[in-house]
């Protein structure tokens, strides 16, 4: 079966040198959409699986790159659009995966459990980040 769970949910990565280590939200959010198509391989061949596989495909996979062109915006304003695009894609994707959990199209509905939480998390790191970029763009 489908593995949906992640060894490592605070992802991080050796960008910042001299083995200092920085936390990459990139990192996080393509493992993200690879454990969303997990999650959508493993749903049955039904027109109910296939229609959940379809929307949960587009929003499960979008934030990652969403996320990666917000880091080149040309404006604030840009950046606050691009990261509240991931924001809303990935609060779909919560909301689908619930919908999968309690229908349940994946048995036990218990192995989405850690998905459902990273999700979560996310939600909470873009909220927070949104609300900083929101209150800086205040100040200037």
């Amino acid at each position: 079966m489908a593995n949906f769970n992640h060894e490592n949910s605070s992802v991080q990565s050796n960008h910042a040198g001299k083995g200092k280590r920085v936390y990459d939200l990139e990192e996080r959010l393509i493992q993200f959409a690879v454990r969303i198509l997990a999650v959508v391989e493993a749903l049955p061949s039904t027109k109910v699986g296939n229609h959940v596989g379809n929307q949960l495909v587009r929003c499960g996979t979008s934030p990652a790159p969403n996320y990666a062109e917000a880091q080149g915006a040309e404006s604030r304003n840009d950046f606050i659009h691009k990261m509240r695009v991931s924001l809303k894609e990935l609060r779909e994707t919560r909301v689908w995966l619930l919908i999968i959990q309690r229908k349940p199209l994946i048995k036990p509905a218990k192995k989405l459990d850690a998905i459902l939480d990273e999700s979560n998390e996310l939600i909470s790191i873009f909220v927070a980040s949104l609300a900083t970029a929101q209150r800086n763009k205040v100040k200037k």
